[in-house]
């Protein structure tokens, strides 16, 4: 048997707060998506005004992250440079702002903001990864 360590709901109110305190700062409206280590959606936020599309987005980017265990961005990067099959990658939202969370070596979540541009909401997403090591 395997065991697994995940986040809780208090662990995604704490990360989310992290991000959306970025996000405020720089007066970016965003959705944070916060999944669990079994990709199961535990916490959402919807900044006031924030496009309808960002909610089904900002899950996506999570779910890229936690299924490649790397950032969206990293995808990203691999189809800007010509490697356009990875476009083909089920299940892969190819757009930076989708990070895995990670406490000890050991993936535990992760988180997806999408609202702003994709570089903004990868400062957004890097905010809440930070708050994980306060844990």
């Amino acid at each position: 048997m395997i065991t697994k360590t995940t986040l809780c709901l208090a662990d995604a109110k704490t990360i989310a707060a992290a991000a959306s305190a970025k996000a405020v700062a720089e007066g970016w409206t965003v959705v944070i998506a916060i999944l669990d280590v079994g990709g199961h959606l535990i916490y959402l936020e919807r900044a006031d005004g924030t496009q309808l599309g960002s909610v089904f987005v900002a899950q996506e980017k999570a779910k890229t992250a936690l299924m490649f265990k790397r950032p969206t961005k990293a995808l990203e990067d691999g189809v800007l440079g010509g490697k356009i099959h990875m476009l083909s990658l089920p299940g892969a939202t190819a757009v930076e702002g989708g990070l895995p969370l990670t406490l000890n070596g050991e993936i535990v979540g992760s988180i997806g903001v999408s609202g702003v541009l994709s570089s903004q909401d990868g400062q957004v997403a890097a905010a809440g990864q930070d708050a994980v090591a306060k844990l």
